[in-house]
């Protein structure tokens, strides 16, 4: 009998997830290469350094929503990876899509930085959110589709995991409408939105799934 390399390519879910850990542990230290110290040449003083600090403050602050961004979405597909018995070719491929859009999230993040003020900017950044949200609700529904999850998940694990995307994303898809009036009301609800799926499982909240 003839095995048919489909049937047995991407079958490690530990590899996937090795992957996975590469590819943010990259993203996030990208995140941080923006971040440069001032020009000595230009600093003579502490009020110089000050008002350089300050410049620099639009890019710290989306290195650190990147940053929240980028934890939420590890812990989401790490929470989908726990669930798997095996992995499969197709569940691979779809996994591969999901991590394309994580490596986007540097240069998003640096677009928005340098161009905080303008609306394209904060879309093309929420546009970026929205592709990692989707990816990650296809690999789950991938997942489901071709019975790859542990016979001991709990029933309503994987529909919980399911609401708390799509609620997540419905958020993060109002924090962009509010663009429209100010940009920095997006970042504002944007950040809110992330300190509340990190901190609240930390407050007893029931929580699933944080992307």
């Amino acid at each position: 009998m003839v095995t048919s390399y489909n049937r047995i390519a991407g079958q490690s879910v530990e590899r996937l997830a090795a992957l996975s850990d590469g590819v943010f542990a990259v993203a996030m230290t990208l995140l941080v290469l923006d971040l440069r110290a001032p020009a000595a040449e230009l600093i003579h003083g502490d009020r110089d350094l000050g008002h350089a600090l300050m410049a620099l403050s639009p890019k710290l602050l989306m290195f650190m929503m990147s940053f929240m961004t980028l934890g939420i979405f590890w812990i989401g597909q790490q929470t989908q990876l726990n669930l798997l018995d095996r992995s499969h070719r197709s569940l691979a491929w779809m996994h591969m899509v999901f991590l394309f859009t994580i490596c986007l999230m540097p240069f998003s993040t640096v677009l928005l930085a340098e161009f905080i003020h303008y609306r394209l900017a904060l879309i093309v950044y929420w546009f970026n959110i929205l592709l990692a949200g989707t990816a990650l609700y296809l690999t789950l529904v991938c997942a489901i589709g071709l019975k790859l999850t542990r016979d001991d998940t709990p029933p309503d694990a994987t529909r919980a995991i399911k609401r708390r995307i799509i609620v997540a994303q419905s958020l993060y898809a109002f924090g962009a409408l509010l663009c429209f009036f100010n940009t920095y009301w997006s970042i504002g609800f944007i950040v809110l939105v992330q300190l509340n799926y990190a901190i609240a499982p930390h407050l007893g909240r029931r929580s699933t799934h944080p992307a």
